[in-house]
């Protein structure tokens, strides 16, 4: 069996490890008011996201076990509120997957890669 990986850089050379940030680099950043902008930006839509589709998806369930009659209106031919209902929670979990994608790539990524970028500028 051969391996097509590259071999390990030689510890020789100085150049060849960057040893990288330390861990109190990693703690220093962690407790900076950049870090904290970054974690606020993903939270402020993250959990309001969450809460709304577990909402949504609870409805559903519960409209389909307490609410059988709603549920099983026939809307046109044979489609009924219930397969709307199952339907419609694909729909939203795609969206809201594209929302999150829109986001990171709007406002946390560039904040992410502007921490990494200092932290491997002073390692």
């Amino acid at each position: 069996m051969t391996s097509k990986a590259a071999p390990p850089p030689d510890a020789a050379d100085p150049g060849a490890l960057s040893p990288g940030p330390t861990p109190e680099a990693f703690v220093q950043v962690q407790q900076s008011a950049e870090f904290a902008a970054l974690r606020r930006s993903h939270h402020s839509f993250a959990f309001p996201l969450t809460i709304a589709f577990i909402t949504w998806y609870l409805l559903f369930v519960f409209l389909s076990n307490y609410a059988g009659g709603f549920m099983g209106t026939k809307l046109f031919g044979n489609i009924n509120v219930a397969l709307v209902f199952g339907l419609a929670q694909f729909l939203s979990t795609f969206l809201i997957a594209w929302f999150y994608s829109r986001h990171a790539s709007t406002k946390l990524d560039p904040q992410a890669e502007a921490i990494k970028s200092r932290m491997e500028a002073d390692a």
